[in-house]
C-alpha cells in the first residue's frame, strides 16, 4: 500500500507496512466448458440407453489414453461440479480494497528497521480520529518496545467497528507531540477518503531522538442506501423500506429489524406465499430460516410496516415528538460470512396535529333495538399539559335535521369534572335509536365550561338497529 513519509530529522530507520485482514474469495474458471456428448448426439440419443451407455464408455477410454499435453480438454466437463466454475481454490486480495460502512476493519502493521544499526525505545500509539471521537486502539508508552535489531520487525494487530461515514484519520504513532501538522479530512460524500497516519518514537545508534510518521489513505464506502416512504391511512401509518446494495458482492442478510418509538407498536407486512420463510414442520426448530439475498450491485428488496399508536405509553410520551416514528436495525454477512451492522437515523412521519381533547367510543352492545334505549361507554382524554374543564357533554342539532336517528335518552346534558394533565375520565351516555337498519353515531360534543370552548369529539360511528 503506497504511503506518504515527513522526513523528520533526516533519514530514518524505520519504515511501516500496512496489511489489510480480510477473508480470501473464491477463484472462479469464467471460461464456459461443454459436454462433448451433446456436440456429437441430439436431444433424442439418450432415449437409447444402451447406445448412450456405449458412447460414454468409448469417451471416457479415450480420454484415459490422451494424457492431453496441449490442453484442448480443458473446456470439457470432467467432473459434475464443473459447470459451477469453482475451481476449488481461494484468491488472496491483490488490493487494498474498500472499507465499508459497518465492517470491522483489521489491519495488520509491522514497523521494519531496514538500517544497519539498532533502534531502541520505540514507543507506539494506534488510535482512530473521527469528526466526533477519538478511539485509542494501541498504546505502548507504559511498556515501550525495548529494541529492534537490523532486519527485525515489530508487529501489531488493530481492529475497529467503522461506524461513521464522515473524515476519519487513523493514527499510528507514539505519543504524538502537539506541533504535530495534522489535517483532518472533511467530507461526507457516500465515498470518503481516509488517512491512516503511522508514526513512531525512537532512539537511533546514535541515541538521538526521532520522530517518524507515516501517512496512508484508503475509501470508507457506504454498502447500502434505506430510502423509506411513509403513507398514513386514517388512523394507521405504514412504512415502506427499500433497500439496496452498493458493493460488489451479495449480501446475505441476517437480521432488518424496525424498532419502533415509543409511541408506536409495529408489525411487519409479508406476502403469505412469500419464500422467506420455510414451510412449517415438525424440523422448524432445527432448519435455519433462509436469509434475504441482495444481489450485488444495485440489488434491492422491500420490507413493509404497519404501525399504529401504542396503548401502552403515557399520555406525555404519546403526544410530545409523535412524529418520530422508529429507526431500523440491519445486520448482513458477505460471501464467506464477514459480518456487518447498521443502524439508520430516526425516520420521520408526517407531523401529527395534537388535538388538545379526544373522545373515543370504546364500547356500544352488539345488539340494539329500536326505539330501545342502550349505554355507550366512551372515554375523555385529555391531550395538554395543563388541566382543562370542566365539561358539557351534549348532542349537537343539525338544521338540516330535525330528527336525529340515534339521540340521548333522558337528560340532555352530562357534567364531567375537570381532567389532569394528559389524563382521562370513562363516562357512559344513555342513547336510543329511533330508525331501522345502518344508523350513525354522531354529532357528540364537550363544551369547557371554564374556558367556553366547544369541542366536537366523537368521529361518525355507524351501529346497525333491528325490531325486537
Amino acid at each position: 500500500m503506497s504511503a506518504t513519509q515527513t522526513q523528520t530529522h533526516g533519514p530514518h530507520s524505520l519504515a511501516f507496512r500496512v496489511m489489510r485482514l480480510c477473508k480470501p474469495s473464491f477463484h472462479v474458471d469464467p471460461p464456459l466448458r461443454i459436454d462433448p456428448f451433446d456436440l456429437l448426439a441430439g436431444e433424442d440419443f439418450s432415449d437409447d440407453p444402451s447406445s448412450a451407455s456405449l458412447f460414454r464408455r468409448h469417451v471416457s477410454s479415450a480420454d484415459a489414453v490422451d494424457s492431453d499435453l496441449s490442453y484442448r480438454n480443458r473446456f470439457l466437463l470432467n467432473h459434475p461440479t464443473d459447470p459451477i466454475g469453482l475451481s476449488g481454490l481461494l484468491l488472496l486480495p491483490q488490493s487494498f480494497g474498500a472499507i465499508y460502512l459497518g465492517e470491522t476493519f483489521c489491519s495488520y502493521i509491522s514497523v521494519n528497521n531496514s538500517s544497519t544499526s539498532e533502534v531502541r525505545d520505540v514507543t507506539i500509539k494506534a488510535e482512530i480520529q473521527t469528526e466526533r471521537q477519538r478511539i485509542l486502539l494501541l498504546d505502548t508508552s507504559k511498556s515501550p518496545v525495548e529494541s529492534i535489531r537490523t532486519g527485525g520487525r515489530y508487529d501489531f494487530i488493530v481492529e475497529h467497528d467503522v461506524k461513521e461515514l464522515g473524515a476519519h484519520t487513523w493514527v499510528f504513532s507514539d505519543s504524538l507531540p502537539s506541533s504535530c501538522p495534522f489535517k483532518l479530512l472533511h467530507g461526507h460524500d457516500p465515498h470518503s477518503s481516509l488517512r491512516l497516519v503511522c508514526s513512531a518514537l525512537y532512539n537511533d545508534a546514535d541515541g538521538e531522538r526521532k520522530y517518524l510518521p507515516q501517512f496512508f489513505k484508503f475509501v470508507v464506502a457506504n454498502p447500502l442506501s434505506v430510502r423509506t416512504k411513509v403513507r398514513v391511512v386514517k388512523e394507521t401509518t405504514f412504512l415502506e423500506a427499500c433497500i439496496e446494495n452498493h458493493t460488489k458482492a451479495n449480501l446475505f442478510m441476517d437480521q432488518v429489524d424496525f424498532e419502533p418509538a415509543k409511541q408506536w407498536s409495529a408489525v411487519r407486512l409479508q406476502n403469505e406465499d412469500s419464500t422467506e420463510d420455510p414451510p412449517t414442520s415438525g424440523l422448524s426448530g432445527l432448519i435455519p430460516k433462509p436469509p434475504v439475498i441482495i444481489r450485488s450491485g444495485g440489488g434491492i428488496h422491500n420490507y413493509l410496516y404497519k404501525l399504529n399508536p401504542s396503548a401502552d405509553v403515557s399520555g406525555q410520551t404519546k403526544f410530545q415528538g409523535s412524529n418520530i416514528l422508529g429507526k431500523f436495525q440491519i445486520t448482513w454477512r458477505t460471501n464467506l460470512g464477514e459480518p456487518g451492522r447498521l443502524q439508520t437515523q430516526q425516520i420521520l412521519g408526517a407531523p401529527v396535529s395534537r388535538k388538545e381533547i379526544n373522545m373515543r367510543v370504546v364500547e356500544v352492545p352488539a345488539v340494539i333495538h329500536l326505539n330501545r334505549p342502550f349505554r355507550a361507554y366512551l372515554n375523555l382524554t385529555n391531550q395538554t399539559d395543563r388541566q382543562l374543564g370542566p365539561f358539557e357533554v351534549s348532542l349537537s342539532q343539525d338544521e338540516t335535521q330535525l330528527e336525529k336517528p340515534v339521540g340521548i335518552n333522558g337528560l340532555q346534558t352530562l357534567m364531567l369534572p375537570r381532567i389532569e394533565a394528559f389524563g382521562s375520565n370513562d363516562f357512559q351516555l344513555n342513547l336510543i335509536a329511533s330508525k331501522l337498519g345502518v344508523q350513525k353515531i354522531a354529532g357528540i360534543t364537550a363544551l369547557d365550561t371554564r374556558e367556553k370552548k366547544t369541542y366536537e369529539l366523537v368521529p361518525e360511528m355507524e351501529i346497525f338497529v333491528e325490531t325486537d
